[in-house]
């Protein structure tokens, strides 16, 4: 868990090019999470993000 969104964010889409699955950032009583989007289990979560590495676009 992290309290820095930032950090969080970058660690979620390293995990999902890394992977190649979708993760889900997340978000605890202040602090954020990141698990692969099917281990969620309808946890009670805020959900911030879903990063697909498959939905990625090259840059321009």
């Amino acid at each position: 868990m992290s309290q820095d969104l930032s950090l969080a964010q970058n660690h979620a889409f390293q995990l999902a090019c890394t992977l190649m699955v979708p993760v889900t950032l997340f978000a605890v009583d202040g602090h954020f999470g990141v698990l692969p989007s099917d281990e969620l289990d309808d946890a009670d979560v805020d959900v911030i993000h879903e990063f697909d590495p498959h939905e990625i676009r090259p840059a321009r």
